[in-house]
């Protein structure tokens, strides 16, 4: 039998163990994970790549990681008072959440088709468990990889979920998001716009660190325009009708 058909017949021996390999490989990297600390994120990783490809071969992101007991707990309470107040009580996907959010896009849609103009802020449903999974694991996914990474990311959500208590999923969601053009985590964040260790966020600050997203490079926590102004003085209001610090208990 000719090299190539034996080669051909052995590739294609291996093409039902793939799927094998990445079920094996992503429950291996979300169980680690739970007990250790990841020293950077996928995105991370992306956005230093970016700066390195842009010319700047000094590029440095700002991170460096704190414990649930090391962050005020003003900022987990905006974080999810901002982006997931149902997160307590669901299993990664918030699904009522998911269908206002495509009413609401729908509506905004045709509204500006009906004016000729562009559609202003269209309504995400995302819940923190998978801005967590897509942050760590994954890309942004624009062009013909979104389908690929939205896919990715249901299955990295369903595993985080499974196998992580609530408060690790918090923990690491604060760590990692990006608060800033390459600024990463409450630590980084608090230490770049307020000059203060993460321990230290008063709720004020914490909310405007949460009003930024999923926009940081858009909004800005240092110099909080109008928007920010006033989202942040919303998700104030959030936090003190979700409990405050007593909310943080509903994740034991």
């Amino acid at each position: 039998m000719p090299k190539s058909v034996r080669a051909r017949g052995r590739l294609r021996g291996w093409w039902w163990k793939l799927p094998l390999l990445f079920v094996m490989f992503s429950l291996g990297q979300v169980l680690v994970l739970r007990f250790v600390n990841p020293p950077l994120s996928a995105f991370m990783a992306i956005r230093w790549l970016e700066g390195v490809a842009s010319g700047d071969f000094g590029y440095r992101l700002g991170h460096a990681w704190r414990s649930f007991r090391e962050i005020s707990p003003h900022l987990p309470v905006a974080l999810v008072a901002a982006e997931d107040q149902n997160f307590a009580q669901h299993h990664g996907f918030d699904f009522n959440a998911i269908e206002k959010a495509q009413a609401h896009n729908e509506k905004m849609i045709a509204r500006a088709e009906k004016r000729g103009t562009p559609v202003r802020r269209l309504r995400g449903a995302s819940t923190i468990s998978q801005q967590t999974a897509k942050n760590l694991f994954l890309w942004q996914g624009r062009g013909p990889t979104r389908w690929l990474r939205k896919g990715l990311e249901v299955w990295y959500t369903g595993l985080i979920e499974l196998l992580w208590p609530k408060r690790r999923i918090l923990e690491v969601y604060a760590n990692v998001a990006e608060f800033g053009d390459g600024v990463y985590g409450a630590q980084a964040a608090s230490r770049r716009f307020f000059g203060k260790d993460a321990a230290r966020l008063s709720a004020a600050e914490a909310a405007r660190l949460a009003a930024v997203l999923p926009s940081p490079r858009r909004y800005s926590a240092a110099k909080p325009g109008p928007y920010v102004q006033k989202r942040a003085k919303a998700i104030e209001r959030q936090m003190r009708a979700i409990g405050g610090h007593g909310y943080l208990r509903t994740l034991d």
